[in-house]
């Protein structure tokens, strides 16, 4: 039996973004050991603000250091939008932190959707899943890509990526990346990783924060309910771990660790 996934808590969100800083740092270093590249995958909403935070603040030593020009970032899900669209995951990526890095930072791979396909759902999906097959070596000596580190959101809802309760995408066990046409919050058309993609990450964690997510993560964490983000947590275990501050998690019964590395 696996050990549990991690929950930890922080005063504020000025108090959760060093520990989350400190994570991201130790599966950059973990990768680079692994590979000589850091490969992680984002999600948007609340997430870049949250991780701009903690990863363009100032290092405090030579082990501090955000290693930018090994860094490979893919997108957890994304929408069927140009990349200048206000919707587009890559788009708030980019203005909340990839803009923000100071002259003369070497920038990181980054691996935005292809826009050419934003009228064909399903090729948009095949395109994206043929970037993962290029970084990650062909598909037919890979079952499933390894990521480092999936950066990941949880939604009011308790879905996370593009993969929603009870949605059929969530019993999708072949392909890397699918499309969603009905998503039920806007916009409609969008593609995800698939959660087996997901939960064969080497290390996951959420980030989830506010007083309006107090209700969802008792679900998650108390019942589980068949929610994405919960169904996330049992695939992984200790491989998982979330970052939230104490308003999110009030009433919540699941144990909090303190945070260490």
């Amino acid at each position: 039996m696996s050990k549990p996934t991690n929950l930890y808590s922080f005063p504020s969100v000025d108090a959760l973004a060093p520990a989350l800083r400190a994570y991201v740092i130790y599966c950059q270093e973990a990768g680079i050991t692994r590979h000589g590249v850091f490969k992680v995958a984002v999600s948007g909403g609340s997430l870049p603000k949250t991780l701009a935070q903690a990863l363009l603040a100032p290092p405090t030593s030579e082990n501090d250091t955000v290693k930018w020009d090994k860094w490979e970032i893919f997108f957890a899900d994304e929408r069927a939008v140009p990349l200048d669209h206000p919707d587009s995951n890559y788009g708030l990526l980019k203005a909340e932190l990839l803009d923000k890095l100071p002259a003369g930072t070497p920038q990181p791979v980054v691996h935005p959707i292809d826009v050419e396909y934003l009228d064909d759902p399903q090729e948009l999906a095949d395109q994206y899943e043929q970037v993962l097959v290029r970084s990650f070596a062909s598909r037919d000596s890979v079952k499933l890509p390894i990521f480092d580190l999936l950066l990941l959101g949880c939604g009011p809802d308790g879905h996370t990526c593009s993969l929603f309760p009870g949605h059929e995408l969530l019993r999708e066990t072949s392909a890397w990346v699918a499309p969603i046409e009905d998503s039920p919050k806007p916009p409609p058309v969008r593609i995800t990783l698939t959660l087996p993609v997901v939960t064969h990450a080497v290390k996951v964690a959420f980030v989830a924060t506010g007083a309006g997510k107090k209700e969802i993560l008792k679900d998650i964490f108390e019942e589980g309910k068949g929610l994405p983000c919960a169904l996330v947590n049992q695939g992984t275990g200790e491989r998982c771990s979330w970052f939230v501050d104490n308003a999110a998690v009030e009433g919540v019964s699941y144990p909090r660790r303190p945070f260490s590395l």
